[in-house]
């Protein structure tokens, strides 16, 4: 299908940043765009569509999530993150059945779509249920199963959480045509052994994909990898073949000036999650340091139990003003720095070179904006618009390789009022 977006603010890329068309045109042939302009083309296409007081950018890509853990929104609120994680997060996680985790999904792809989130990369349990959430949601996604290991005995080998790992990629992997990716995952320096990563990391790179992981999230683990191994978590994940791998690390709070260096040189990507950061009073990640020295930076919003939303304007908005002020200097990260953080620089990521971006040639995932509300006038600046003013409410349309899947309250591949129902019946039996 030919589709063409008329009448609407356009945030167009370009090699030298992003180009503003205050009234333009957007063309989509199938899933790909295939015009942009201020006039009219001269191509037919099977529909118009006006999207007057509507300003477009590409689709929001979330590099690092837990999606059930919607079903754990605001468990352990006020606790540091061990304490969190270890005392009330794996106890209820315990308690998830399949249904559960993918309902809970589903409840976390309605948040997302309603945002503006085309693309997420999420780690999580069960991942062939939201595999399967996701395929039928017409979104994309990069998805993995976290090994983890804490017997020091244990063969590699018989780690059943790697066989799992494999498994998943072996079955799902590139399907949907290509809208799900099957990454790899190791969940942390603290919950794994060494011979583990070690040889899960020789299988990465046996079948070429990506290899997520969380890395110096607090100064508790960073400083205790350090007494344990006497080196920082990104010398020991570099030490065990991880670093050779297409890795990226979620966090990075804690990472040193030779952390950064050592994941420059292996690009090695960062995962900035400001929300879950101050949430659990983690500290601010070296944004400024990591962009300066060539790293590809992500953006995500961390679980909903630890953010507590998916929200990816809101996780826009916070990297874009913290910086600024840690560094007493309005000028350590730009808008554009942080809105290609949550675009361009989350699809490099995922291995997705072909989306990220408004060019002609790009796949057409897309978040509209309305630019009605209060806050939103005037759009003297859209940059700084989308960055500092633009609220999730605000988003109008969502459409991935070309087709809306959330369309002004509707949700058009998902069954809202089914999923919201079972949600529902998922809280009751965890916590009733």
């Amino acid at each position: 299908m030919r589709r063409l977006l008329c009448n609407c603010g356009i945030l167009e890329s370009t090699d030298k940043g992003f180009s503003w068309l205050e009234k333009g045109f957007l063309g989509i042939d199938g899933a790909f765009i295939d015009y942009i302009g201020a006039t009219r083309p001269t191509a037919a296409y099977d529909e118009e569509r006006d999207m007057s007081e509507t300003l477009l950018i590409p689709g929001l890509v979330n590099a690092h999530t837990h999606t059930p853990m919607t079903l754990l929104r605001g468990v352990g609120s006020g606790l540091p993150l061990q304490n969190w994680l270890f005392d009330t997060v794996f106890p209820v996680e315990d308690r998830l059945t399949p249904e559960m985790i993918r309902v809970g999904s589903e409840l976390a792809l309605l948040e997302m779509l309603s945002t503006g989130t085309t693309s997420f990369t999420d780690m999580y349990m069960e991942p062939q249920e939201t595999a399967e959430a996701v395929l039928s949601s017409g979104m994309k996604a990069n998805l993995c199963r976290p090994v983890q290991c804490f017997d020091p005995s244990e063969p590699p080998e018989e780690n059943f959480r790697v066989r799992q790992s494999v498994e998943l990629y072996d079955r799902y992997n590139d399907a949907g045509d290509g809208r799900l990716k099957i990454d790899f995952c190791v969940h942390a320096e603290y919950t794994c052994t060494a011979p583990v990563v070690r040889y899960y990391a020789g299988l990465v790179r046996e079948r070429g994909g990506n290899l997520h992981f969380h890395m110096s999230e607090t100064k508790k683990e960073h400083d205790e990898c350090v007494e344990k191994y006497g080196v920082t978590p990104a010398r020991w994940f570099a030490g065990l073949g991880a670093f050779d791998a297409r890795a990226f690390a979620a966090h990075c709070v804690w990472v040193t000036g030779e952390d950064m260096e050592l994941m420059r040189e292996h690009g090695v990507s960062a995962v900035h999650c400001p929300s879950s950061n101050m949430k659990l009073g983690s500290g601010f990640a070296p944004v400024r340091e990591m962009l300066g020295r060539g790293l590809n930076v992500a953006l995500g919003t961390d679980g909903a139990a630890s953010n507590n939303n998916l929200n990816m304007l809101e996780e826009l908005h916070l990297a874009f003003l913290i910086h600024n002020g840690v560094a007493g200097d309005p000028t350590a990260l730009l808008p554009e720095d942080a809105l290609r953080m949550a675009t361009v620089n989350g699809a490099r990521l995922q291995g997705r070179p072909d989306t990220g971006e408004l060019r002609v040639g790009k796949r057409a995932d897309i978040a509209a904006l309305s630019l009605k509300a209060p806050h939103m006038r005037p759009c003297l600046d859209p940059l700084a618009l989308v960055c500092s003013s633009a609220q999730g409410a605000d988003v109008v349309m969502t459409m991935a390789d070309g087709r809306i899947l959330y369309d002004r309250g509707k949700f058009l591949t998902l069954d809202a009022a089914a999923i919201y129902e079972r949600a529902e019946r998922a809280v009751r039996a965890l916590y009733g």
